[in-house]
């Protein structure tokens, strides 16, 4: 009997999802990451096919694992909503984050950015922005033919993907939505959350008390000789409302 020989086996190529490095040095750094990544979570909640994601590893070369990086913020447009361990693009349609950004904190060499350049610039990012908040200072490149290119006047910069507006000021950078309004901070989102709870809370009781009211008013105006069909017109009722709620 001849045995065939089998071929060997492909050991299984790991994509770690950590590096065990926090995702920020600092609350600043932290904070314009968190900032700008539920803003654009907000921008484009109704659209099942926009992902975003910050400080999440991105493979973009199937079975080379060293080939990585972890935007501190990363949108890619045409991809699903969820959770991901890490993104590994051959498995995302071949689709690579349109729009990265970066902030920078003082541990950040040049040469570190500068690789980072090259990543996104190899890897197809079409849209990239730095921001340093300790300088107030912002940059932005965008792809051309030729590949990622500065963009020489950040100053009402609008995103040709994203369609936001950078307003760099000497007070610090704001980031306006397409709509004109300002980029919150999570404070003021769980503020402005908080309060229209509450708004609708209130709605719901003023609701609930008026239709008490009618209620209430229903026995007292078939005390007074009106016809079912004048109570329902001043309660602003149906009929068949005002029988049901007689017979109650």
């Amino acid at each position: 009997m001849v045995s065939q020989i089998q071929p060997p086996t492909q050991p299984e190529v790991i994509y770690p999802d950590s590096d065990g490095q926090p995702v920020a040095n600092n609350t600043i750094q932290f904070g314009w990451i968190v900032e700008i990544k539920q803003n654009i979570e907000w921008l484009f909640a109704n659209d099942p096919n926009v992902f975003v994601a910050g400080d999440l590893f991105w493979y973009p070369v199937e079975g080379r694992n060293k080939i990585v990086n972890a935007p501190d913020v990363m949108v890619v447009l045409g991809r699903p909503k969820g959770d991901r361990l890490c993104y590994q693009q051959w498995k995302e349609e071949g689709i690579a984050p349109q729009v990265v950004f970066e902030i920078l904190s003082p541990s950040n060499t040049q040469t570190e950015m500068d690789k980072k350049l090259l990543f996104y610039d190899r890897y197809g990012v079409e849209e990239y922005y730095i921001y340093d908040p300790d300088r107030n200072n912002l940059r932005g490149w965008l792809r051309s033919e030729d590949g990622l290119d500065v963009i020489p006047q950040m100053e009402d910069w609008v995103s040709p993907l994203l369609k936001i507006r950078f307003v760099p000021s000497s007070e610090g950078l704001q980031l306006y939505r397409p709509d004109g309004e300002r980029f919150l901070t999570y404070t003021e989102i769980s503020r402005n959350a908080e309060q229209e709870r509450q708004r609708a809370e209130q709605e719901r009781q003023r609701a609930e008390l008026a239709e008490q009211a009618r209620r209430d008013a229903i026995p007292r105006l078939l005390q007074m000789n009106l016809s079912i069909e004048q109570i329902a017109q001043a309660l602003g009722l149906s009929v068949e409302e005002v029988r049901t709620l007689a017979q109650e």
